[in-house]
């Protein structure tokens, strides 16, 4: 086996500027999967931390026309609800503009109702409560601008002004919450809505969306239905639906990104396939008369097709691991500078494992015809072509 792996890195070594080239289209190929695998997650995030037992319920014209305030007890009276929290678009900031993070006027007496994945210290939580300037923010965000419990920060809106006229407004650092496991968008921070609703200078009394968590996840469907029905005919209708759904509804709006994912990996492989299965293909024609030296001194046609496969593979596993450890790099990289925009952006497991199929694919696909080619070719047509 060790005399095998000599042979197959020596012939991979013969022509180092075209093995080069090879394995670096291939690496870049496998950096490329990884970039957009981590996109693809960043879009669906949403979807995987979405609750099971939990419903929205927006607008039906739009989710960005609000709701009556109203609407919150309405829902809260329906048979199977266990809590209801509102929610509202802030459009918050900090020093940066560009840099956007989802900050919400709620509820803060009842989030835990409705979020119980989210874990606030009991002393926290109480100051929190004690002061309508209190802000509650995420484990994540506060260590993305550098913000400590006490601090007082000044945040603006891109929506709505203060009660002074100007678009900032100032908060108190009371809690900070961190997500059980893998749950819970740490990047995002939340308001008290008293403070919101009494200082905007349009809008009051209205709401963004409702969330409410219902008792059995089996009676989403009947429970979701009702609330429609319930304001069905109403100047404000609604739609409701899994906070799944809508988390897919809102990826939706950016196109089917999956789709996009995958047509782009599919004419990257594609081409790359043209390319190692040439090199392949060149390789061996190069070394026909090798070739017949081997079957003379005893490499039967077994022998012949593993050690082409061999080098194919070596070379498509090669690149293809690194690419992928790079690509996880680059990544990591992206995930920190746009962490307000993709707060999922990252590269899974799911996605390192099927980058190494697909780089022993790639190995065994490019190699095929090369090395059948190889194993039938006999002593006599291969000294003929020399």
């Amino acid at each position: 086996m060790s005399g095998m792996l000599r042979l197959v890195a020596s012939n991979l070594g013969r022509k180092k500027l075209r093995t080069s080239f090879t394995l670096a289209s291939v690496i870049i190929a496998f950096i490329l999967f990884a970039l957009l695998g981590g996109l693809s997650r960043a879009f669906t995030v949403g979807v995987e931390l979405a609750g099971a037992d939990r419903l929205v319920t927006t607008n039906k014209v739009s989710f960005i026309q609000p709701m009556p305030y109203s609407y919150l007890g309405r829902v809260q009276a329906l048979d199977g609800v266990r809590a209801v929290g509102h929610y509202t678009w802030f459009g918050g900031y900090f020093q940066d503009p560009k840099r956007q993070f989802a900050l919400f006027p709620t509820a803060l007496e009842s989030i835990g109702d409705i979020y119980p994945e989210y874990q606030i210290p009991p002393e926290q939580y109480q100051s929190l409560l004690n002061n309508r300037t209190g802000l509650l923010v995420g484990k994540a965000l506060a260590e993305l601008y550098g913000w400590q419990l006490g601090d007082r920060v000044p945040l603006l809106s891109t929506i709505y002004p203060s009660a002074d006229g100007s678009y900032g407004w100032a908060f108190d650092i009371e809690a900070i919450f961190t997500g059980t496991g893998t749950e819970a968008d740490e990047l995002q921070a939340f308001m008290h809505y008293d403070y919101f609703n009494e200082s905007r200078p349009f809008g009051r009394d209205t709401i963004g969306w409702l969330v409410t968590r219902i008792a059995d996840p089996d009676q989403a469907e009947s429970i979701a239905a009702a609330i429609d029905v319930r304001f069905a005919n109403s100047p404000t209708e609604t739609k409701t639906s899994t906070e799944a759904g809508f988390a897919a509804g809102f990826a939706a709006q950016f196109g089917n990104i999956g789709l996009i994912v995958q047509l782009v990996l599919a004419c990257v492989f594609f081409t790359l396939l043209l390319i190692s299965g040439n090199t392949m293909a060149q390789a061996v024609r190069e070394r026909t008369g090798e070739l017949a030296v081997l079957k003379t001194i005893g490499f039967s046609n077994a022998r012949v097709i593993g050690m082409v496969l061999s080098e194919s593979l070596l070379v498509a596993i090669i690149g293809g691991v690194t690419g992928l450890l790079l690509g996880s790099l680059f990544v990591q990289g992206a995930a920190t500078a746009m962490a307000q925009f993709f707060p999922g952006l990252a590269m899974s497991a799911g996605t390192l494992g099927w980058g190494i199929v697909f780089a022993v694919l790639l190995g065994l696909v490019t190699g095929a015809w090369p090395a059948w080619r190889a194993g039938r070719l006999t002593v006599v047509d291969a000294l003929r072509r020399t």
